[in-house]
């Protein structure tokens, strides 16, 4: 029997929940089944609202391996796929295979403590260290284990290519074409004076390299971990390891669909 269940979330404003109203209603009457509780069955998962939402989707859904697609009732809406007006033309395309798969790229970074303890984080956009606010962090930075430089300033964000447009681009960071594998360093207000040095530029990695951060230890007892927006402090950092994911996210792309043409629309 076909798999007909599709799981729909929103971020509850007015006009994302108007959008799922109607969209549960074409999606019903062409005989699927529409729940807003996320199910390892679902054949697809539907986002309603921004880009904001749709992180909250994946990372709520634990990185679902399903095909997720995005409606934009968000502003700049760069994962969002559909607009809401086009939903009977979605419904079409979808149905007769008119799409294709684009499989996202995620980062992991994996923290021990002095204590010997293990955290994993996971983000589609990026992963950002920083340390207490206001205060400059001293990192000292590797890349596969070999030394590059003692880091000064606010931090660093670790982007993938599908969240180089996100934070990473606001910071100065380059625009990545999401077919390629590999992670790019970018630091956070960097300071580069007689006294401190520090890249101030973006460094890209190959995907089978990991970067490496170690805490100053005398003056850093406190570091924040934020994966796409999600904040974690720890205290008593021995080590940070960051590097990209076997986890991967598989985002539901329209037939005329072209990033670049989308990053021409977005940004320009």
């Amino acid at each position: 029997m076909e798999n007909k269940l599709i799981n729909i979330f929103t971020n509850n404003t007015n006009r994302s929940l108007d959008t799922k109203e109607s969209l549960t209603k074409k999606l019903t009457d062409r005989g699927y089944t529409v729940t807003g509780e996320f199910s390892q069955n679902a054949r697809l998962i539907i986002c309603i609202g921004g880009d904001g939402a749709f992180l909250k989707t994946i990372h709520s859904c634990s990185f679902p391996s399903c095909p997720v697609i995005g409606v934009n009732t968000g502003h700049l809406g760069f994962f969002q796929e559909v607009r809401p007006e086009d939903l009977d033309k979605f419904i079409a395309d979808y149905e007769n295979q008119r799409f294709t798969i684009q499989e996202l790229s995620t980062v992991m970074a994996t923290i021990t403590t002095r204590d010997g303890h293990h955290y994993q984080h996971i983000g589609l956009n990026e992963i950002v260290i920083q340390g207490r606010p206001s205060y400059t962090v001293h990192l000292y930075i590797s890349i596969d284990d070999v030394p590059i430089e003692k880091f000064s300033g606010d931090g660093i964000l670790v982007a993938t290519p599908a969240g180089s447009t996100a934070y990473n681009y606001s910071l100065g960071g380059s625009i990545v074409d999401p077919r390629l594998k590999l992670l790019q360093v970018t630091p956070i207000a960097p300071m580069n004076t007689t006294a401190y040095r520090s890249f101030t530029s973006s460094i890209l990695l190959p995907a089978e390299l990991s970067l490496g951060v170690i805490p100053e230890k005398e003056t850093e007892n406190r570091m924040a971990i934020i994966n796409d927006g999600i904040e974690t402090i720890y205290s008593d950092v021995a080590e940070i390891k960051v590097k990209m994911s076997d986890t991967a996210v598989h985002l539901l792309r329209l037939k005329d669909y072209d990033f670049w043409n989308k990053v021409k629309n977005k940004f320009l």
